[in-house]
């Protein structure tokens, strides 16, 4: 759900992730016809897979996955569009190891489109 990922290795608390939203996207056939929109939790999705890259890139988390454990408090404030350039600022609310909560919010053309908190869990791929 995401074509890049800038994450500052002198602050592994945010990270920064890109999703270019291309009209092309099989989601957009029926939601909704005539006036595509991105699913608000595809957008979540996004967010959640920017941070699992950062928590992922860490060396000791090689070899890993991370599923989600939580959502709460998202809010969809703009429809995302094709087109749409979508930047996902995510942080860290809590880093226990292998589990994490995550603050994201999602902009469009520096305008919030979407907010929520989510937590994961990282595995051992056995």
């Amino acid at each position: 759900m995401i074509d890049k990922v800038k994450i500052d290795t002198a602050d592994l608390s945010k990270v920064v992730g890109y999703k270019c939203v291309s009209g092309n996207e099989n989601f957009f056939q029926g939601h909704f016809p005539g006036m595509p929109i991105m699913p608000g939790v595809l957008i979540v999705e996004a967010m959640a897979q920017t941070s699992c890259v950062m928590f992922l890139s860490r060396p000791e988390m090689g070899g890993r996955l991370a599923y989600f454990m939580s959502i709460d408090k998202a809010k969809f404030r703009r429809p995302v569009k094709p087109g749409d350039l979508l930047e996902l600022c995510v942080e860290v609310v809590k880093d226990s190891g292998r589990r994490g909560k995550m603050k994201g919010r999602a902009y469009v053309d520096e305008k919030l489109a979407a907010e929520a908190e989510f937590s994961f869990i990282i595995i051992d791929r056995d």
